[in-house]
């Protein structure tokens, strides 16, 4: 198999995991919403994926470096489908609390496997594009996975059982694939103690970088998981919610590419800072727009076109920072990073709802890419400034 080949078949895998994760976030909230669940408690159920993904992070680079990259990504997409599966078997709110955890385990297992192949292999001119590709998949599978919300009024079933199928379909190209290592450092053995040492290393030289995989998971999980809790209480039907969420991911898709290729042309930081301000002056306009579904529409759309890129656009300017060797511990980050805001996500939101109804939930949102738009603008000016 061709490199083109290999990259198409990563990119595929890619996109069925954000199928999976999109599909999950709302479809899980309107069940429990349905049976009145408090949203503090269904944003509190959200986090299970993520805190697999926590869970797993610091176990993933040894055996990577061992047996390579093939191996993780068929672990890794095999317990995603076979979890997403037994949603079928009970339908229990601590049950299902575990196959989250479980698909996020098996999440991050594919996408680190997936991430770190890429951003090791591709020429730091196309950088930005290859990356914004990988993003651009995941935003497709994001866009069409909530649209499986409406087929519970058919069959509570029927959306688990077309996903796993759909990823075990997908899955199977994976064998096809030549298995490879990722570059050594030249550490004889993978022990705790270099590990961690990397990771010391990677957060101290990208940190900067790292807060745009975090700030993605922070919008990524309450508009998915909290929104339509919020607007279920505004009077929008279940229906309506899962046609109005797609439109965050299907703005990404739109301008996923040409941002990756600008950002490798006037640089990653100029590009974050944009988008970020962008982000939250969209954000602002949907607070008066909220009772509208057209307005409703354009607001996620327009918000997903700037701030939709957030993760691709991070992993890019980690890649920038950090010297191949620390690539795979780069990515780890990227991903614990990301679960951080995905599990501080549905937590301020669930609770901003239940505790401040009288303000609209955008505002969490808001307030949130504003304080990160300030911390890169600050980083920023300190790293222009001459060195005395």
């Amino acid at each position: 198999m061709s490199t083109r080949q290999r990259f198409a078949v990563l990119v595929a895998l890619v996109g069925i995991s954000g199928f999976s994760q999109g599909m999950l976030l709302p479809l899980i909230s309107v069940l429990l919403e349905s049976e009145g669940i408090s949203s503090t408690l269904n944003g509190l159920h959200a986090t299970a994926l993520y805190i697999g993904i926590l869970i797993i992070s610091p176990f993933l680079e040894p055996p990577l470096r061992k047996y390579g990259y093939k191996p993780m990504i068929l672990a890794g997409g095999a317990l995603v489908f076979s979890s997403i599966f037994f949603f079928t078997i009970w339908e229990s709110i601590w049950f299902w609390f575990i196959l989250r955890l479980l698909v996020g385990v098996g999440d991050n297992i594919l996408h680190f496997g997936t991430q770190t192949w890429i951003t090791t292999t591709t020429p730091e001119f196309k950088r930005g594009r290859s990356i914004a590709i990988y993003g651009l998949s995941f935003g497709l599978g994001f866009t069409v996975g909530p649209l499986m919300t409406p087929l519970v009024e058919i069959n509570p079933a029927l959306p688990f059982i077309a996903s796993s199928l759909l990823c075990v379909i997908v899955w199977s190209f994976m064998f096809w694939v030549k298995n490879e290592l990722p570059e050594s450092d030249g550490d004889v053995q993978v022990t705790t103690t270099n590990t961690t040492k990397r990771f010391q290393d990677a957060m101290k030289y990208a940190w900067i970088a790292l807060l745009a995989p975090f700030t993605y998971g922070f919008l990524e999980t309450t508009l998915h998981s909290n929104f339509p809790v919020y607007a279920m209480r505004l009077g929008h039907d279940v229906s309506t919610i899962s046609y109005i969420i797609p439109f965050f991911a299907a703005g990404s898709i739109i301008s996923q590419i040409p941002l990756g290729i600008l950002s490798d042309r006037i640089g990653r930081p100029i590009v974050l800072k944009s988008v970020l301000l962008g982000g939250s002056i969209t954000f602002i306009g949907a607070t008066f727009i909220e009772q509208s579904v057209i307005g409703l529409i354009i607001s996620f759309a327009i918000a997903g076109m700037l701030v939709g890129s957030l993760y691709s656009l991070g992993v890019s300017y980690m890649t920038d920072l950090l010297p191949n060797t620390l690539l795979p511990a780069g990515n780890i980050l990227c991903g614990v990073m990301f679960s951080f805001g995905s599990i501080a996500g549905p937590l301020l939101g669930g609770g901003f709802i239940d505790y401040l109804p009288q303000f609209s939930f955008f505002y969490v949102i808001v307030l949130f890419i504003i304080l990160i738009f300030i911390l890169m603008t600050v980083h920023s000016f300190i790293a222009r400034r001459p060195s005395t």
